[in-house]
């Protein structure tokens, strides 16, 4: 559903401003669009000028409230006769940064949204599963950048028609609280994980009602949501329960992206939300009002230097059964095919700043992990103070000044392949190792409003993935990706997004060219491999083009090798 929004870059994800349908996008003497799902029928709402049906704020499981409070989701539990509205976004669920600005929040916010081309009706669809980033602790399926609309549409253009799914789910101490053994005790462990597994279920038994094939779902997500997608590959040991038959994951993998921690880690963190609020247990914490809980939450901790907001997904022996290293390495993750890539200067969104020298590099390297003295010798050897070889490699031979450090761009090698590039190689690898299709890539381009000291970061491919060339939730606040950009930039957003529509349809990116008018000279897209490993390269300035993933070899190979004992991943 398309609409204006407002934006501040953040770490993850970046704020957007929520609004209703607008009245303009609908045909009010058109027949509203139903759908009959298990518990009973939704009606939506047409939209004449994308000639779409959407069905907003439709729930897929109970509001997790009183007793529900940081429990695992629990289904539907009624039916009905009469005929129900899904013509508005549900409130954001509560979370902690630029993405909540401006959203109304609640508690009760385990919604789904259906986007769906009109004309469709005797046919079934492939469905597209959008899962947003944010770090686990911020963001929502009502973000205007994640929009359906646009990308719906352009499946049509392409003849590969596809629905769209995007979905809240609970964030921070909401959906990830640790640090308690009554949680472990009552299987209330990460609760905003299994949010997104029972809307996956909510899909398999509903999803047809709407045009939807449940046989074709494919999972997606950036940053916190690519790291969810691997989760789901590697839930329950990897168990496969037939949620979906394809994953793409932009900048995440089924190795996190920071140290996983155990049930009890967070004890000091949890004891300290009890004592914001003058708690001595669970019960009470869930007795509290939503608004005396968020008020805690979001409260600065003295002892963390920030708001007691970081929870996040932790191993649980149960959903979360392993380390994802070591899942990869046993074979113990689902096997389907994949669409696993980062982007050229992920680091640049991740390292410390003021680097500025090898000791400044060094203390960094040790402050992010526990990292031994020989190791981070390796380390510095393999990540060299080399302009040749480091990210931010639209700068040439510049070196960044204050607040970043003559060697940040070095430090941002590092940090970028220990977040996501290490892991989404070795993802790669696995995958074919496996004779498992993989598709991998690198994000190159830099959108309008990025500062040359952060060129192609975090998170600035989506805008492309969505084919969000009108800037929809960027504006007013920041800078449309796309103003000032040239026809380059429009077609690399038009192959993007026809690539991922392509794999959601057909598992491989590459199919749309034979059906529609692509008049672009980009290379196909080829699959990994062991003997000569490609990975592509999205590219606006250049033609976009497969190139060896062979690059930082050295360090990836070392932060691979110690995924498990050093990184804890």
């Amino acid at each position: 559903m398309l609409r204006s929004s407002a934006l501040a870059l953040g770490l993850f994800v970046s704020t957007s401003v929520a609004a209703p349908v607008n009245p303009k996008d609908c045909d009010p003497s058109g027949t509203a669009p139903a759908a009959q799902s298990k518990n009973g029928t939704y009606v939506g709402v047409h939209s004449s000028e994308y000639n779409q049906d959407f069905f907003l704020g439709v729930p897929y499981a109970q509001p997790p409230v009183g007793d529900l409070r940081f429990k695992g989701p629990v289904s539907l539990n009624e039916s009905w006769a009469d005929e129900r509205q899904a013509t508005q976004y549900s409130k954001s669920c509560y979370g902690y940064g630029s993405d909540q600005w401006n959203y109304e929040v609640s508690e009760d916010c385990l919604y789904l949204n259906v986007i769906r081309p009109a004309g469709y009706e005797n046919q079934t669809l492939p469905v597209a599963f959008w899962i947003h980033g944010g770090g686990f602790y911020q963001g929502s399926g009502i973000d205007g950048r994640y929009n359906m609309s646009y990308m719906v549409k352009n499946s049509v253009e392409i003849g590969k028609p596809i629905i769209g799914v995007s979905i809240n789910y609970r964030l921070s101490a909401w959906g990830f609280l640790s640090g308690a053994q009554e949680l472990v005790d009552e299987g209330s462990t990460n609760a905003g994980i299994r949010d997104q597994r029972l809307a996956l279920h909510w899909v398999q038994e509903n999803i047809e009602a709407f045009g939807g094939d449940k046989e074709k779902v494919t999972i997606f997500g950036e940053s916190a949501g690519a790291a969810s997608v691997g989760i789901h590959l590697t839930a329950y040991n990897g168990r496969d329960d037939k949620l979906f038959r394809g994953a793409v994951m932009e900048s995440g993998s089924p190795i996190m992206f920071s140290k996983l921690s155990a049930p009890l880690d967070n004890k000091k963190m949890f004891t300290e939300l009890l004592a914001r609020t003058e708690c001595n247990s669970l019960e009470c914490l869930r007795d509290l009002s939503e608004g005396e809980l968020n008020t805690a939450i979001n409260s600065t901790s003295v002892s963390y230097n920030t708001t007691l907001a970081q929870f996040r997904p932790f191993k649980d022996d149960d959903i979360v059964a392993d380390y994802g290293s070591k899942q990869l390495a046993d074979g113990r993750f689902v096997k389907v095919p994949i669409i696993n890539g980062a982007n050229s200067d992920e680091g640049s969104a991740f390292s410390p700043k003021g680097i500025n020298n090898t000791e400044d590099f060094r203390t960094a390297i040790q402050n992010g992990a526990p990292v031994s003295d020989e190791l981070t010798t390796q380390l510095l050897a393999a990540y060299p103070d080399d302009l040749s070889v480091n990210v931010v490699a639209s700068l040439g031979d510049a070196r960044p000044g204050l607040p970043y450090g003559s060697q940040f761009r070095r430090s941002a090698s590092y940090f970028g392949d220990y977040s996501f590039v290490a892991n989404r190689r070795i993802s790669c690898e696995t995958w074919a190792a496996a004779n498992i299709s993989a598709y991998c890539y690198r994000f190159n381009a830099i959108p309008a409003g990025i500062a040359p000291e952060i060129g192609a970061t975090h998170f600035q491919e989506v805008a492309f993935v969505f084919n969000n060339i009108e800037g929809n939730g960027y504006k007013p606040a920041a800078t449309p990706p796309f103003t000032g950009k040239g026809q380059n930039y429009l077609d690399l957003a038009k192959l993007m997004d026809s690539s991922w529509i392509s794999f959601f349809h057909d598992l491989d990116p590459n199919s749309w060219k034979s059906v529609a008018a692509w008049n672009g000279t980009a290379e196909d897209w080829p699959l990994y491999n062991l003997k000569d490993p490609l990975e592509y390269v999205f590219d606006a300035n250049v033609t976009s083009h497969a190139e060896p993933d062979t690059y930082r070899k050295e360090g990836m190979e070392l932060i691979n090798a110690h995924a498990f004992d050093t990184y804890g991943r």
